[in-house]
């Protein structure tokens, strides 16, 4: 009985069985959550929505939320929703259990879910400025760029050296 278990998930993998621990639903994430947690679920994912034109999928243990890129995404846990915004800016707010720098020009923000009546003002207004900031950052810069010099096209290039004769 020759076979192998799996690097991530640990289970055990016959020869020439099909196995792909990192393809994953939606409804296989959200299956267990308690009745609290799957309205909370379903009321970010509705207001998400309602942004517009956007790409929703999961992806291992989290639900993508992305327009170019991911602006925010949810980690379903047994007793809480992970939610970890992407914004500009640094909040300094009760809500905001971390934040840490993700680049150059985005800061994540993790908040914890517990309820649907969480899922309103002020967690709503930033789901929404991390999709309209996810936007701004797609589009192509408006300040034109630079010509390039004539420096670059100037520079000497090295001849070979010659080998000289005895």
């Amino acid at each position: 009985m020759s076979g192998r278990q799996c690097f991530h998930c640990k289970q055990w993998i016959e020869e020439g069985e099909q196995h792909d621990c990192w393809t994953t639903t939606e409804a296989a994430l959200t299956s267990e959550l308690s009745d609290d947690l799957r309205e909370a679920w379903e009321r970010l994912r509705e207001t998400a929505a309602s942004f517009g034109q956007q790409q929703i999928y999961a992806s291992h243990k989290s639900i993508m939320f992305s327009r170019k890129s991911c602006y925010f995404f949810v980690r379903p846990k047994k007793s809480f929703l992970e939610l970890c915004v992407f914004l500009g800016r640094t909040l300094d707010v009760p809500q905001v259990r971390r934040v840490d720098r993700s680049s150059k020009a985005k800061h994540v923000h993790v908040i914890h879910i517990r309820h649907r009546d969480e899922v309103e003002a002020p967690i709503t207004d930033w789901l929404r400025e991390a999709y309209e900031f996810s936007s701004a950052r797609a589009a192509p810069d408006s300040k034109p760029k630079r010509p390039a010099t004539k420096k670059a096209s100037r520079r000497k290039t090295k001849s070979p050296v010659k080998a000289k004769r005895r």
